[in-house]
This record gives structure tokens, C-alpha cells and sequence, in this order.
């Protein structure tokens, strides 16, 4: 397997401002030694950084970076809410540095008052954070990372990156019974939304990289806003508005492990001054993925919080044409988080379009499912997930949508295990790739849940599932009997298994008129210079 098969090169990231792929002394568009877990669930990401954080000392260095904060969101019981840990951490001598997205009014249901008290709690303490609203207008800072450094203690150098928020509805764990403190969310989910999520965990030289990526944010000297009225505001508030210096990066931590990680990024092309770093924006996270999906033979395998864009899914659609054996899962929310008159058809209108043009594809090769609990309530799906052939895995911030691929500022790792799976079969691909153990492992961990594996009577244990077709078939078979089960009245045992498939609700051709413009515009914007644009290239 050659790694520039799949990942690609300094040139293909077509960002040469940026220093991420610079500061590799072979100029390598990745690092090679890496220990990487997949965290499958906030409550087991929440347990872990909290017993990190608590383990730092005074000089160590916490960086974060959040779309939303909420100070009161407890890590793991009473006691452990974040604005705390990190306020004690700050007290202990941590160097405590956070960005947060500024985000818009609260009155449209996002995290702008949430943001500002989280940093108002860490500046107390003595650590910084700052509001950061530096986006294409009604853009986000979505990235979600922490990173842990110790001078004189590099093995406990870990950095975590997914899709998992610091704030609430977040800690939920594998029985899916939802954060006790949830958001307002979509009346489907119940007062306790249950939530489906992954992180990773990083260990190795590939925590540099990801370090070096929040410097680059950090050090923009770019004010904090563009708006006069944000900036006075920030004024008569005394909010801290100016970065100080970070100490100087720590060496690189050793390698530790098999796996080659490559740092992906969204930024978008700003209109005014655009990213020292990025100064057209960055796609490498679009561009891995196209080069990735030009490879795939047998499965994708994908989690997504929305799937949205035919612009985008066309990739996708691209890929199941040209390879007749190649099949697609998706698990996807099966409600959007709002329910409004307005907003639910907004968010609709770019989904049913994208599954449509897979579905013309190859009706027949692509399997579409949301997940439910044991209750039978809907579970949010917010993984953002992607392995292809059990060869290439990505895992990050990134939906699979315009807004994702060109707009907001996102985070990725796409991770090449080094180390061959022994499992048939060896080689899903049949390019000589083999199947690697990272890709095999994330996605029969999340598999098997979806299958319930582990109960007494599941008819799919790992090793059937490790096969693509047979993968395919048990996803399909286990939503046919439950869609049975709740179509017959849920009338006997439940049947084992999560899986429901997705059936797309009717939405007449005169409100997708009415709405594609407003999801254009605000729910799915594109990022991209005019010339990308009217090639639909990225």
C-alpha cells in the first residue's frame, strides 16, 4: 500500500500558506507513527479528557477549540462541569487557551450567550479565551479539538479531534438514553435526545500537527470580528479581544504506533482579508475525500448528520457508477434537529435531493438507515464518519455538505493504518490495498452496535460482518425485521437490533421551490471562489 494512494499530497491540499504539511522535515503531507482510538460516544470522550485535564500540571498547555461551550455540561457527574475543570486547570498553572466560535444571536436558537460565559469562566481563573467570529458571513467556526502537551512528560501528549462539542446533549453512552443535560431540540427526540457521536484520540507526531492548526487560528492577527457592533460591545463589556503569545510548540511526540494521520481542514474563501494561512481558503477535507472516493471498490461506510448538497453528493453518485461491485451505508438522523414550519423543510429539501441522485446511481447498492433506542426513540445521528474498503477512515467536525466542504472552518483526521487486518477478507478492494486494522476496527465497533451484536439473540457476529456483501445484507436484514416488528403493531419481543430504514418524507414540488433558495443561502452556503464554483471543483 502506498499512502499516496489514498491521502493526498502537499500540493494537492493547494493551500501553500499553510505550515502543516512545511514543518514535516519530508515534506509529507501526514505523519507516520501514530497510535489512534476511535471514542464512540461523548460519555466515553468526556471520562477520558477529564481524567487528562486532571492529570495536567502546572506548565502544561491545553489548547481547545469548540463551535458551542456550555460551562455547566458535566464531563462525568456532579462536580466535573467544564467551565470548572478548565478553571481549575488555569488555577493549577495550565496554560489554558480556548477559541470558540462567537456564533449568532441566541434568539435563532445557537450558543452565542453559552460562548461567553464559558470564557468569562476560564479568563477568571486566569486561563484565555476568546470569542472568535472570523467566517464568511453566516458562517461558523465548527472545529471541535483539545489538545494536552507536557514539557518533560511527552507520552501523555494526546490531542482529540471528531465531532463532539464541549456543551450540552452531548454525553450520552452506548444504551442511548440521552444527556440529562439536553438542548432544545426536535419533539421526536423526546425531553432526553439521544445522541450518536465520535472522537478520536491521538497519540504520536500528529499531535504537533494538530497543535500547529490551532496555532495558525490563534496567531491571526485578524481583529475577532468584522461587525462595529460587536466590536463595541466587546468594548464596554472589557471582553479580551487580543491573543497573548503562546510558549514556543514542543518537539513533535515520538512515534508510538501504526497508523499514518493526516490533518484535513475546511476554511472557506473570505470575500475581505482573507486567512494568513489560507489566504483562498482550504478544501483539503473535499479534496481527500474526492481522491479517496476515486479508490473505493466494495463499501463505503458512512455516519452523517445530514448528507446533504447534490453539488457534493455527486462525488458520491460518481463513484457508484463507475465501480459496479461498490455499495454505500449511510446512517443518518432520522429527523432533523428542528421541527419548525419553515426550518424542517429547509433542512429536508438538500437531503432528499442528494439521496435522490444516489439513488440514480444505483438504486440497488445504496442502504439508507436512521438508528432508534430500545424505547424506540429516534437516536441523533452527529457522527461525521467516513471508511472506505476498511482501508481509509476519516473522522472529524466535516457533514457531507457544501456548508462543511467550503463554508465553515472544519477539522479532519483521515487515518491509514500500516498495520494489515488478518480478518477475511483480506483485501475488500481487490487493489492490492488489503484491509487495514483501524479502518476494520471503527467500523465494526460502530456496526455491531447498530447490529446488536452483544445481545443473546443477534445472528451477526464480527467475523460475518467484516465482509462488505455480507455487511450490506445484515444492515438490511436486521432494519426489515424491526421495521417489521413496529409495522405490525410492535406486537412480540422486539427484534434485536437499532436500525430503521430511512423512508423520505414527502415533500410536494412547490415547497422545494419555495425553500431551495432559503437552504442555498442560509442552511447550505458554498464557500467557494466563483471559478471552483462554475465547475463545481473544490
Amino acid at each position: 500500500m502506498k499512502l499516496s494512494d489514498w491521502m493526498i499530497t502537499a500540493d494537492e491540499r493547494g493551500n501553500a500558506a499553510t505550515r502543516l504539511d512545511a514543518r514535516h522535515p519530508d515534506g509529507a503531507a501526514w505523519t507516520r507513527g501514530n497510535q489512534v482510538r476511535p471514542l464512540v460516544h461523548g460519555a466515553t470522550y468526556f471520562a477520558e479528557l477529564l481524567e487528562g485535564i486532571r492529570a495536567q500540571r502546572e506548565g502544561d498547555l491545553l489548547l481547545f477549540t469548540d463551535w458551542r461551550g456550555d460551562p455547566d455540561e458535566r464531563l462525568d457527574g456532579p462536580g466535573t462541569e467544564i467551565g470548572a475543570v478548565l478553571g481549575e486547570a488555569a488555577r493549577r498553572g495550565v496554560i489554558v487557551k480556548g477559541l470558540i466560535w462567537r456564533s449568532h444571536l441566541d434568539g435563532l436558537q445557537f450558543s452565542e450567550s453559552e460562548n461567553r460565559h464559558l470564557g468569562e469562566e476560564i479568563e477568571e481563573a486566569g486561563g484565555e479565551c476568546l470569542l472568535d467570529m472570523r467566517v464568511r458571513p453566516g458562517g461558523s467556526h465548527h472545529q471541535k479539538l483539545v489538545v494536552l502537551r507536557h514539557p518533560g512528560r511527552p507520552h501523555l501528549d494526546v490531542a482529540y479531534v471528531g465531532g463532539i462539542d464541549l456543551c450540552h446533549g452531548r454525553n450520552d453512552d452506548a444504551s442511548h438514553r440521552g444527556d440529562p443535560q439536553a438542548p432544545p431540540f426536535a419533539s421526536a427526540y423526546g425531553d432526553r435526545p439521544p445522541w450518536h457521536d465520535v472522537q478520536l484520540a491521538v497519540r504520536g507526531p500528529a499531535v504537533g500537527d494538530i497543535e500547529a492548526g490551532f496555532r495558525e487560528r490563534w496567531c491571526d492577527p485578524g481583529p475577532l470580528s468584522r461587525s462595529p457592533m460587536v466590536r463595541l460591545r466587546a468594548l464596554l463589556d472589557r471582553e479580551d479581544t487580543v491573543a497573548d503569545r503562546l510558549p514556543p510548540q514542543l518537539p513533535d511526540p515520538r512515534p508510538c504506533g501504526s497508523q499514518a494521520v493526516q490533518i484535513l481542514r475546511t476554511y472557506p474563501n473570505r470575500l475581505w482579508r482573507g486567512y494568513p494561512f489560507a489566504p483562498d481558503g482550504e478544501r483539503s477535507i473535499a479534496r481527500s475525500y474526492l481522491k479517496a472516493l476515486r479508490r473505493a471498490q466494495a463499501l463505503i461506510y458512512l455516519e452523517d448528520q445530514y448528507l446533504w448538497s447534490p453539488k457534493v453528493v455527486e462525488s458520491f453518485a460518481r463513484a457508484l457508477r463507475d465501480n459496479p461491485e461498490l455499495r454505500l451505508i449511510a446512517v443518518i438522523p432520522t429527523v432533523p434537529e428542528q421541527d419548525g414550519r419553515v426550518t424542517l423543510p429547509m433542512n429536508l429539501v438538500g437531503r432528499l435531493t442528494a439521496l435522490e441522485a444516489l439513488r440514480r446511481a444505483s438504486a440497488d447498492r445504496v442502504a439508507v438507515y436512521g438508528l432508534e433506542n430500545h424505547a424506540g426513540t429516534p437516536v441523533y445521528v452527529h457522527a461525521k464518519v467516513c471508511v472506505i474498503d476498511d482501508v481509509w477512515a476519516s473522522v472529524g467536525s466535516d457533514n457531507v455538505n457544501l456548508r462543511s466542504w467550503t463554508h465553515d472552518s472544519e477539522l479532519n483526521c483521515a487515518v491509514l493504518d500500516e498495520t494489515a487486518d488478518v480478518r477475511p477478507p483480506l483485501d475488500p478492494g481487490g487493489l492490492g490495498d488489503g484491509a487495514r486494522r483501524h479502518a476494520r476496527d471503527l467500523r465494526l465497533e460502530l456496526s455491531l452496535e447498530h447490529l446488536d451484536a452483544a445481545a443473546p439473540d443477534s445472528r451477526y457476529p464480527a467475523d460475518l460482518v467484516c465482509d462488505p456483501v455480507a455487511a450490506f445484507d445484515a444492515f438490511a436484514s436486521s432494519a426489515a425485521a424491526l421495521d417489521a416488528w413496529h409495522d405490525g403493531g410492535c406486537r412480540g419481543p422486539r427484534p434485536a437490533g437499532r436500525l430503521r430504514t430511512y423512508r423520505p418524507p414527502d415533500l410536494p414540488r412547490t415547497t422545494r421551490g419555495v425553500v431551495m433558495p432559503l437552504y442555498r443561502l442560509l442552511v447550505d452556503p458554498d464557500g467557494r471562489p466563483f471559478g471552483l464554483r462554475r465547475r463545481n471543483a473544490f
